[in-house]
């Protein structure tokens, strides 16, 4: 009697993979509301993220589409991509929802504003790299070209590349976060953070060299804001270690 009672009790871990399942489906379930609601102006979508090349375009140049379905897929794919984009909120709420239970109050406390800020700064980080970074190198590249040359950028090339960038901005936007947690972890210290600022420095470019075009302009507008982002991670760092201390103290 007692097995079989034992056999009726849900496992703990079947009940952490249920629940797992269930966050996922209402993260995906999120994601294609918006892409349902998004897809019939996926043309428009394409022309808006298309606009910083068009805009700078010599006169007689246009974007083309070198495959027969690519005029299709390629509004299809970026209209996937910006539907994960929009439902981020829902899809990391998904995930606190998965992690919380098992979380301290104070933990709590910090993790929500992390999760907020991670958020925002990702977009912040998408919006620098169309807004600033996409006029500067696409002006750049369309200026050095041969004269006798007629710029026609394929539309899905295009596509790839601007979401290369952005994912790039986004993540590199996310160096506070990554700092602040480290610090917040004890894995180190804001003061160690600082003694390693050359090596720091010089990793922003490295990063930005294998993330951006091959030309200085792209790779220096990825790697100066990372630095400075580190520098604000430092920074709150700092504050969030001293608190720790006031509390372990009064503790």
């Amino acid at each position: 009697m007692d097995t079989e009672e034992s056999l009726d009790k849900p496992q703990p871990l079947v009940a952490h993979l249920t629940e797992l399942r269930d966050r996922l489906l209402r993260a995906l379930l999120a994601v294609l509301i918006v892409f349902i609601g998004l897809f019939p102006f996926a043309n428009e979508i394409y022309a808006f993220v298309s606009e910083p090349l068009r805009a700078i375009l010599p006169e007689g140049a246009s974007m083309i589409a070198t495959e027969v379905a690519s005029p299709f897929l390629t509004p299809f794919k970026l209209t996937l991509v910006a539907s994960l984009f929009v439902a981020i909120p829902v899809v990391l709420y998904q995930l606190w929802a998965f992690i919380a239970p098992g979380m301290y109050r104070n933990e709590k406390r910090l993790a929500i504003p992390l999760l907020v800020s991670s958020i925002l700064l990702f977009y912040a980080g998408a919006a620098f790299a169309y807004f600033v970074v996409f006029p500067l190198i696409f002006a750049f590249f369309t200026s050095v070209g041969p004269a006798d040359i007629t710029i026609m950028t394929d539309i899905n090339r295009y596509l790839d590349f601007v979401l290369k960038l952005f994912f790039a901005f986004g993540l590199a936007f996310e160096i506070p976060i990554a700092a602040v947690i480290l610090i917040w972890a004890g894995i180190t210290t804001a003061d160690n953070l600082a003694k390693k600022r050359p090596y720091i420095i010089v990793g922003c470019f490295i990063f930005g060299m294998l993330l951006t075009p091959p030309d200085v302009i792209s790779q220096s507008l990825l790697a100066i804001p990372m630095w400075i982002l580190f520098e604000f991670g430092v920074l709150f760092g700092r504050i969030i270690q001293k608190r720790k201390d006031q509390d372990a103290d009064s503790a």
